[in-house]
């Protein structure tokens, strides 16, 4: 398609963060805009659960993403104001660890206090290493088109070299049996089991160790929602509801999607949901490729406001726990990843990505409360849990993030586009540039912009690079 777009049709499979973002250009670009998801609203992951409470924490990192999509579609973004520390990691010694954000206390003193002065040398060390692979990274990884063999040859010669990419991540980040699980936890964000993970994954601890976590009031939740009405404003209609079945082909172009609800036409296609379903619903096969990590979490309602925090309980044996996660159990002894916003939380452990462990769903809820308890005890006065089988209506086999990011090619993502079909283009957390909602949102602001012919556009992204340089 062109930039010439009015009066087109436009469906856009999913109601995530890719998808809104995906149906606000191309509203945006004079197209008629359609929507459809399997839920009952939009926000994707964020949706699942209690209908009045984000599935997920309240927080976002870059926050210049969501700062920029909002300027680009003439919304107000809620005041985002930093969490301080951005997170509380707490050791069964009863040790701490509450690191600031670089950007945010303006210097790693208050931070470096909390650690021994060897330690300290090595958090400076593996802090800036993450920089620099940050760096090296964005132009050719977060906030550019899906790179080509040219690209890539480019990066490989130019930068590659320092992501050591013989070096898996375990060993890159080595720092003692306190600070070690720190430094791996981060390549669970892209969904990586860390002990297989390569050392380039180190990137992502500089988002939020140097970037910051950022409070967003009404989380997640309410943000999709905005980000609805939004499009509705433009003319975007939404069928919720909606499951797609299959897609009808006329190479090059997929004419239809048929669906429990009928069959809908359109010109052009944005699918924002799981690559694999994409490939299932066109009768072709994935690449069998390990999926990445899902969660088991926990929606808490509590009796009064705890007010806003992050918690990060660890294990005993946080290898252990991972050897459980790669083996398809439930980890006897998870690490709790706890958020607290007033008077909800929500409480998250690592899950091996298949549904059929959800059959334990009553008994391990009751076991992580027990865990809670012990570790951080909440007044809960109801609850409810979100298995692998449930994350598995808004992703295949119910991965968070898709395919595992594991060895030296695993953190590649697929590009936009999928052979021999000109009018379709493939967006959100499984594709090119990853998972996580401001990836998400580029993913799909930029490919629907493809679909277009528009340029792209890396909605602040680079303007934080260039900050840093």
């Amino acid at each position: 398609m062109s930039s010439g777009v009015n009066g087109q049709r436009v469906t856009v499979i999913g109601a995530g963060f890719a998808g809104l973002a995906a149906a606000l250009r191309l509203a945006r670009a004079g197209a008629a805009v359609t929507v459809l998801d399997a839920l009952d609203a939009p926000g994707g992951k964020a949706a699942l659960g209690f209908t009045d409470f984000s599935s997920g924490p309240t927080v976002v990192t870059m926050p210049q993403v969501f700062r920029t999509l909002c300027r680009r579609t003439g919304m107000t973004l809620p005041e985002l104001t930093p969490a301080r520390p951005t997170t509380t990691y707490h050791a069964l010694s009863g040790r701490t660890f509450a690191p600031e954000a670089l950007d945010v206390a303006g210097s790693v003193d208050s931070t470096l206090a909390q650690l021994s002065s060897v330690e300290g040398q090595r958090y400076e060390e593996l802090l800036f290493r993450a920089r620099q692979l940050y760096l090296d990274a964005a132009p050719t990884f977060l906030f550019g088109p899906p790179p080509g063999p040219a690209q890539l040859a480019r990066y490989s010669l130019t930068r590659g070299f320092r992501a050591a990419p013989l070096t898996p991540l375990r060993n890159l980040v080595k720092s003692g049996p306190f600070l070690t699980p720190f430094w791996l936890r981060f390549a669970t964000y892209l969904g990586a089991n860390p002990y297989r993970a390569p050392a380039v994954l180190h990137n992502i601890a500089w988002v939020e160790l140097g970037g910051g976590v950022w409070h967003l009031p009404g989380g997640l939740l309410a943000f999709a929602g905005a980000l609805r009405g939004q499009a509705q404003q433009l003319g975007v209609q939404f069928e919720f509801g909606t499951r797609v079945e299959h897609l009808i082909v006329q190479r090059p172009r997929v004419r239809a999607a048929h669906t429990n609800r009928g069959v809908f036409v359109a010109d052009a296609w944005v699918s924002a949901v799981d690559r694999e379903w994409t490939l299932r619903w066109l009768g072709r096969k994935g690449r069998g490729t390990p999926r990445g990590v899902s969660g088991f979490a926990l929606q808490l309602r509590l009796h009064g406001d705890m007010g806003q925090a992050h918690h990060i309980f660890w294990p005993a044996d946080y290898a252990q726990e991972w050897r459980d996660v790669s083996a398809g159990r439930l980890p006897s002894d998870p690490t709790l990843y706890l958020h607290l916003d007033g008077s909800r939380a929500f409480l998250l452990v690592n899950a091996p990505p298949d549904p059929a462990v959800s059959r334990e769903t009553p008994g391990y809820a009751e076991f992580l409360l027990g865990q809670l308890r012990k570790r951080f005890p909440l007044p809960v006065r109801d609850w409810l849990a979100l298995s692998p089988a449930e994350y598995a209506r808004t992703a295949a086999q119910g991965a968070l993030y898709g395919r595992a990011p594991h060895g030296l090619l695993g953190s590649l993502r697929p590009g936009w586009t999928l052979p021999h079909l000109s009018n379709l283009r493939q967006v959100g957390g499984t594709v090119y540039p990853g998972g996580g909602v401001p990836l998400s949102m580029l993913s799909g602001w930029n490919g629907a912009g493809q679909l277009l012919g528009l340029p792209y556009d890396d909605l602040g992204g680079m303007d934080r690079v260039a900050d840093l340089i």
